[in-house]
């Protein structure tokens, strides 16, 4: 129902900040449309009543006004009118309700109705609306945490399924910003060393009505279309102004916990799909600046992205907004990086990927952004997509050709060595050229994107029959090796087996040089029974379940012990790529060397051998050249790491060194919980069992 009132005080406000701003006397309403010839804003009563207030202040294609009697928990849209004409890219529509894509929160929920897709159907009452908010946040003495990258360790998790089934979390706040922050949760958290938490996307996303027909979900949350508001399903709270709140004490938590939150980031693409999508924002405010238009038939859109759109980062305005969102986020919300999905888009010039594109340029100078954690998925499903390695300087990536190697190298492909050796040491192939460092290779080798890590040990093939799509959705080369069975077995050499695979894999990855990624549940063995796409699957199938915390303990403690091995060891997590020579203030100590299991040192026949399965590491701790944040020399113990990819034991001769010292057990992927008191003499022989790690450690020089 609409109405107008006409005793309403309308001042002319200002066209910046963009969106609704609220402080404490009133409220400033912005919109940028270069397209519009007129826009309402349009403030919903509780009962569903309209009132449409003309924006009559235009600056610079931003339309705005002051109302001194809007308060926080004002719910509001905008109708835009202009030209209507699809086939030229233009699908103005007043009929539609449009949200603010600069709301910090929104209510309600969209029912599906045909007005959303039809052209002239109002589409009030079955759509979202946005709402006003309280900036005000007691922060106390909240700092961020900073850790370097040399010293991060990221947990990828999802606010839902981390805490869905959590015993320890009281049932009200199950799902929650408040029962992820909850103390069993970062008890848990701290206890395997992570020092930040990757979130699954949190920005206000859309779940689309394919799924909702079929009785599924969105459950991933790639689907956005609030870039500044936390999305209000993951609240205990039903106020919208009490997300915004509950979000902030979160982040609040961690940060005492020592725990940084990085937030993955959906700026790729936006919920309004393609042109049969609907229209809830962008799309009616000015489609033709927020999107990347077809150049021959400007009613369809350029997908580099797989969802139907790619928003237009080219366009001043988009720009403006992403920018506008990030800092908000890390000023506002006090989050302390983020992980850019499908980034390669963003960096889309007129078509190729471009690493002068004027995203990049922007994030570079920018005096907040550039400051915090900058993680690139690099790559996207558009052609040329794939930029691994070609990120520039300020940024990290999850480096995707780490995953595909360590998978290889464990399940037994043969040459893999040398592009195993340059994973191992933080590929400098990929990451020196431009002057970054060990860091920038965020190392992972399973993600929310593919098999868990229990399942990358138990499948062939995927199983994603649930999804409704025939098995068709989802990779079908996943470089997992079942073990010999596919599934569920009772078989106790292929359970043995699978046991120690995941293992070597978490030693693998926890021992590397550069960033490591644990996604969520790994450390207790979570499954999702074969399932390698469950972005559809809010259920028990994709949530964490808590109870491999006591029947997987040993695997638990595992990764426990090797997250410990390495925060206490900088050789593991050294700020420099290795110089592979002898380092200048010890003259005769090597940073690193590359052994046979014979225990000489590899020579070019070596790295091409097709046998490929078995390598032996050797780490100089006696002198780490760098010194640490203090200013102060780094010197460590030395490690030698005795890797065995094959199906039966290799004898490894363990090298003679400057100092005769015994080698001692660290760490045995063999046992359950990785202990072992083995001692070796230089020069003596070790059998090292079949697909297996032993981490070796003599004291450092006196």
């Amino acid at each position: 129902m609409e109405r107008s009132d006409a005793s309403l005080d309308v001042w002319p406000g200002s066209a910046y900040p963009l969106g609704a701003t609220y402080d404490g006397g009133g409220t400033n309403f912005s919109l940028f449309s270069e397209v519009a010839d007129a826009v309402e804003l349009c403030l919903i009563a509780r009962d569903g009543t309209e009132t449409r207030i003309p924006l009559d202040e235009v600056d610079g294609y931003v339309w705005h006004a002051y109302l001194p009697t809007v308060t926080p928990g004002q719910r509001y849209g905008f109708r835009v009118h202009g030209p209507h004409d699809p086939a030229a890219g233009l699908r103005c529509d007043p009929s539609k309700l449009l949200l603010d894509p600069y709301g910090k929160a929104f209510d309600g929920a969209f029912d599906g109705d045909s007005s959303l897709y039809t052209f002239g159907e109002d589409t009030l009452g079955h759509t979202m609306t946005t709402v006003v908010i309280n900036p005000y946040f007691d922060w106390a003495a909240d700092r961020p945490p900073r850790t370097p990258y040399h010293e991060t360790l990221i947990y990828e998790t999802h606010v839902k399924g981390m805490t869905a089934t959590n015993p320890e979390v009281p049932e009200e706040l199950r799902g929650t910003y408040a029962g992820l922050a909850h103390p069993a949760v970062i008890e848990h958290l701290r206890s395997l060393g992570v020092t930040a938490v990757e979130l699954m996307p949190v920005h206000q996303f859309m779940h689309d009505q394919i799924l909702l027909d079929q009785g599924l979900r969105n459950y991933w949350g790639y689907n956005t279309f609030g870039f500044l508001a936390p999305h209000a399903e993951y609240s205990s709270v039903t106020k919208p102004s009490g997300v915004v709140t509950e979000f902030k004490a979160m982040v609040r938590t961690f940060h005492e916990a020592g725990i940084e939150v990085i937030l993955d980031v959906v700026y790729n693409h936006t919920a309004e799909g393609d042109h049969r999508g609907p229209t809830i924002a962008f799309r009616g405010i000015d489609n033709a600046a927020y999107y990347r238009l077809d150049d021959e038939d400007p009613e369809l859109y350029k997908d580099y992205t797989g969802t139907g759109n790619s928003l237009g980062a080219r366009h001043p305005h988009t720009l403006q907004l992403i920018m506008d969102s990030l800092r908000y986020w890390v000023t506002e919300m006090h989050v302390d990086g983020f992980r850019f999905d499908l980034a390669s888009t963003l960096a889309r010039e007129l078509h190729d990927v471009d690493r002068l594109s004027a995203f990049f340029d922007l994030v570079q100078q920018d005096p907040v952004v550039s400051q915090v954690k900058l993680i690139a998925e690099p790559w996207d499903v558009g052609e040329g997509g794939y930029q691994v390695g070609n990120f520039p300087g300020l940024w990290t990536e999850w480096n995707g050709k780490y995953r595909d190697t360590v998978r290889d190298y464990w399940r037994g492909q043969p040459s893999t060595l040398g592009e195993f050796a340059s994973r191992l040491t933080g590929s400098s192939d990929l990451y020196e050229a431009t002057g970054r460092r060990p860091g920038a290779s965020i190392n992972f080798v399973t993600a929310h994107d593919g098999f868990t890590l229990a399942d990358l040990v138990s499948y062939d093939e995927k199983h994603n029959a649930a999804n409704g799509e025939d098995n068709r959705d989802g990779e079908s080369h996943n470089r997992s090796w079942n073990c010999g069975v596919e599934g569920p077995t009772d078989d106790p050499g292929i359970l043995a087996l699978r046991a120690r695979q995941r293992r070597n894999i978490l030693a693998t990855l926890l021992l590397s040089q550069g960033t490591p990624m644990l996604a969520h549940g790994d450390e207790m063995g979570r499954t999702q029974q074969g399932n390698n796409n469950v972005y559809c699957q809010d259920s028990t199938l994709s949530w964490m379940d808590w109870t491999l915390l006591d029947a997987n303990a040993d695997l638990v403690e595992f990764t426990r012990r090797v997250s410990a091995l390495r925060s206490t060891h900088p050789v593991f997590r050294r700020r420099r790529f290795f110089a592979g020579r002898p380092v200048r203030d010890a003259e005769h100590s090597r940073d690193i060397a590359w052994l046979t299991p014979s225990g000489r040192e590899m020579t070019t026949a070596d790295w091409d051998s097709a046998f490929g399965k078995g390598l032996a590491v050797y780490l100089g701790g006696d002198a780490i050249p760098e010194p640490d944040q203090r200013g102060r020399r780094v010197v460590d113990d030395s490690f030698l790491l005795l890797f065995n990819a094959h199906d039966d034991a290799l004898e490894f001769t363990v090298p003679h060194g400057e100092v005769d010292s015994p080698w001692t057990g660290e760490l045995d992927t063999t046992a359950p919980t990785g202990g072992t008191d083995v001692v070796v003499a230089p020069g003596d022989s070790i059998a090292v069992p079949s697909r297996s790690l032993l981490v070796l450690r003599r004291d450092r020089m006196p």
